[in-house]
């Protein structure tokens, strides 16, 4: 519930900035907003359900298809020894007979007499009758459960009848369960297209908003709209990223509370190992840099100094924030380590790798939240702190953040945080 009233007051604060808009342009700019924050979130929501019920369905198809197997391979094997021995023999019985004929060649007399000579006192000798007593037991104990294995067998004959019975109950079911995990596959694309429907919306939207951004005449409905613009425009390039799959090294998970309920991730807990890659360009003077920047995806060298890029992303844990700010940093052609450690690490990793870290916003630096950090009514993780990427620096000194983590509704999620000087950002 206080989502919904904290949407309704976004949705309230964003019309009265585009007060004075022509009603086309300002239709337009809340429609995009709208497919941002709340459509495209949902049917990604609803994306990720139907894809888990459609692996779940097929798991289970799966495994009913390899008990069927199984049960064919054990009728092809009773089929086999039948072709030896005959269908009436009764394998259960000859494993008894075996049993019987070991009892009868073995002699109790003469173990009792080794117990005896070769104890050499009397506490051995009760040891060691106790011991051969309970060994008897236990051959006792496997002869009855053989009898009454032997009372209820079946001979090869019934056995046979019996996997044939159990294969086309089998093939029933699995039967229906393929059927049920092709109709959950394709209601799992129906909810893809949808998707990606809502996507393409997103992409008209954003193209007619930047057609007609000459029309908005004033600061405040300029910004407004540039942040829905830019909301929307991440949402787009995070979608065609290819997701990595996480190195099981990779170190710590984390949380972080707040209003959304989002979560964050850390990094491994190693430091920014030097060198690897290939190497960038790129000049930059204290706080007057490019972005996008100069220095391509993967390099080990960029702006005077090693990066710490050795091994790409594949050191951050899947939908953490250290993943995405690792994405984030190569998608605009800034310099980002492999390994710069959890959230709370990544400044001090930074510095020893010669980055410019200081606490002074700009667009595209990493913004690092220190552990338990307050934020926007929730704490960084106490433990792992937290680690989001500059998106905008506004008018009124705040900033617009792009960050990853487990617990937020959509990979990257965003918002906007003051005080923004209180933070510490890598810039290059």
């Amino acid at each position: 519930m206080e989502e919904y009233y904290q949407a309704v007051a976004d949705h309230a604060d964003l019309k009265a900035q585009l007060a004075g808009v022509n009603e086309d342009l300002a239709n337009t700019i809340l429609q995009l907003n709208d497919l941002t924050e709340n459509q495209i979130p949902a049917a990604v929501e609803a994306a990720d359900q139907a894809q888990q019920a459609a692996d779940q369905a097929q798991s289970l198809a799966d495994a009913t298809a390899e008990r069927l197997e199984a049960a064919r391979q054990d009728r092809e094997n009773l089929e086999e020894k039948i072709a030896q021995t005959g269908e009436d023999y009764d394998d259960a019985k000859d494993a008894v007979a075996q049993l019987a004929r070991e009892s009868f060649h073995g002699s109790t007399a003469s173990d009792l007499m080794s117990v005896v000579t070769n104890s050499t006192t009397t506490d051995e000798f009760v040891g060691r009758m106790q011991s051969q007593a309970a060994v008897a037991r236990s051959e006792a104990n496997a002869a009855a459960d053989a009898a009454g294995e032997l009372g209820v067998s079946m001979n090869r004959k019934e056995r046979l009848a019996a996997i044939e019975d159990e294969i086309a109950q089998l093939k029933t079911q699995a039967d229906q369960q393929a059927a049920s995990a092709a109709k959950a596959a394709a209601e799992a694309q129906d909810r893809q297209d949808d998707l990606q429907a809502l996507r393409e919306q997103g992409e008209a939207a954003r193209q007619k908003l930047e057609s007609q951004s000459d029309q908005l005449t004033t600061q405040e409905a300029r910004e407004a709209a540039d942040i829905v613009a830019m909301k929307s425009e991440i949402d787009s390039w995070a979608a065609q990223q290819t997701p990595q799959a996480p190195d099981p090294n990779a170190g710590g998970q984390q949380q972080v509370g707040g209003n959304t309920g989002g979560g964050s991730g850390g990094g491994s807990t190693g430091g920014g190992n030097s060198g690897g890659g290939s190497t960038g360009g790129g000049t930059a003077s204290g706080m007057n840099y490019a972005v996008p920047g100069s220095c391509p995806a993967g390099s080990g060298y960029c702006y005077g100094h090693s990066t710490g890029n050795t091994v790409g992303g594949s050191a951050y844990p899947a939908r953490q924030c250290t993943l995405w700010a690792y994405l984030r940093r190569s998608e605009l052609g800034l310099p980002v380590g492999s390994y710069m450690g959890n959230g709370e690490q990544w400044d001090n990793t930074a510095r020893s790798l010669g980055y410019l870290v200081n606490n002074t916003p700009h667009y595209g630096a990493v913004m690092v939240f220190e552990r338990g950090q307050y934020v926007n009514g929730w704490y960084a993780d106490p433990y792992y702190g937290h680690v989001a990427v500059v998106e905008r620096v506004n008018a009124d000194g705040s900033v617009l953040i792009s960050e990853g983590g487990t617990g937020f509704a959509t990979f990257p999620a965003w918002e906007t945080v003051y005080n923004a000087y209180n933070y510490t950002y890598i810039h290059y």
